[in-house]
């Protein structure tokens, strides 16, 4: 498994952004831009360079990746000649863009480390035992972001997005499941 993390996104000029934007495949570029905003162009760009490069580190793929997509919008790698296509999963914030890519099937969430939350979606999104753990703790916002990369990161692997059940994704089944954090991003993969 290779986990990319760029956790210095809005270092770059925009120049950089602007080069790096040009050099896409067509259909990439126009993905990119097709997000409204500066953050959003910035951090879809940023994450298909990790893809490319762990497909170039890990795989010695040099080629620009295509994906297509299942019915949930989940992109998959096009087949990459002939031989099977490895899984990857892409995710951003406001802080940082992540990618990991791996043999099986996986999942990836980032969330910057100071995102605030309402009651409102933590009563939507937590069992009532993860709740009381996050009412417990003495970092409730840190908690909360744990446990809601550790879902968001489940829920990509299965690719099938937010869903009903979602307050109980994390007892369902026995998921792996990784985690990285520092001060900027809490991270977890899953797979």
């Amino acid at each position: 498994m290779m986990i990319l993390i760029d956790d210095q996104i809005n270092d770059y000029t925009a120049e950089q952004i602007t080069l790096w934007t040009d050099e896409l495949p067509l259909w990439r570029r126009e993905q990119v831009l097709s997000h409204k905003h500066d953050t959003g162009r910035r951090q879809s760009l940023l994450a298909y360079r990790l893809l490319c490069q762990g497909l170039r580190e890990q795989y010695g793929i040099s080629e620009p990746p295509t994906f297509t997509y299942n019915e949930h919008g989940k992109p998959h790698l096009s087949p990459l000649n002939s031989r099977p296509s490895p899984f990857f999963s892409l995710s951003h914030c406001r802080t940082a863009v992540a990618c990991v890519i791996d043999e099986r099937p996986c999942g990836i969430d980032i969330e910057a480390a100071d995102r605030r939350v309402s009651d409102a979606v933590i009563r939507y999104s937590m069992s009532e035992a993860e709740q009381a753990l996050i009412q417990q703790s003495p970092d409730p916002g840190r908690t909360f972001l744990r446990l809601w990369t550790q879902k968001e990161a489940v829920l990509k692997l299965l690719g099938t997005g937010i869903r009903d059940d979602m307050r109980d994704i994390l007892s369902a089944q026995p998921y792996s499941i990784e985690q990285r954090e520092n001060e900027r991003y809490v991270l977890s993969v899953a797979w």
